[in-house]
């Protein structure tokens, strides 16, 4: 049924599967389709210019367009790395990581593991050897996963 309607189509299949990817990357927007998107547009302007020729056939066209999305989509990534600015704040948005280099009090006890100290309005769960509560701690790591710090006791 599919490659009957391909048939019917023509090289319009083409185009009408990159107005598809091409939509699908405006309602879930994360680029890589738009870069599929591009390939089979390609593929479609080459059909339109092939479609009677004798080795323009289905595996043909295929393989072109497998071989031309990983192309558009390495060339996209290059684009996209070459874009990116070096920024005067590294960490903005990095809330968790803004947090390395402080020091606070326990406000819980380090137990097996896990307490709690208060970085400005917020209450964060740590990770450090068991520590008695009031202790004076530094944060020196942050786990990605779970917005937990690592911390190490001051010595005074």
């Amino acid at each position: 049924m599919i490659a009957r309607l391909i048939l019917e189509f023509g090289p319009w299949s083409w185009v009408t599967f990159a107005l598809i990817l091409l939509g699908l990357e405006i309602i879930m927007p994360g680029v890589y389709l738009l870069w599929i998107g591009i390939a089979a547009l390609i593929i479609g302007a080459l059909s339109l210019l092939l479609w009677e020729s004798a080795f323009w056939v289905w595996q043909v066209q295929v393989l072109c367009f497998l071989f031309l999305s990983l192309a558009c989509a390495y060339f996209g990534k290059k684009i996209a790395m070459a874009r990116q600015q070096n920024t005067d704040q590294p960490l903005l948005n990095r809330r968790s990581e803004q947090m390395i280099g402080r020091t606070a009090t326990l406000n819980e006890p380090i137990q097996n593991g896990r307490g709690r100290i208060q970085l400005g309005d917020t209450l964060w769960r740590v990770t450090g050897p068991d520590l008695p509560a009031g202790t004076r701690v530094r944060v020196t790591g942050v786990a990605s996963t779970a917005l937990e710090l690592t911390v190490e006791a001051l010595l005074d």
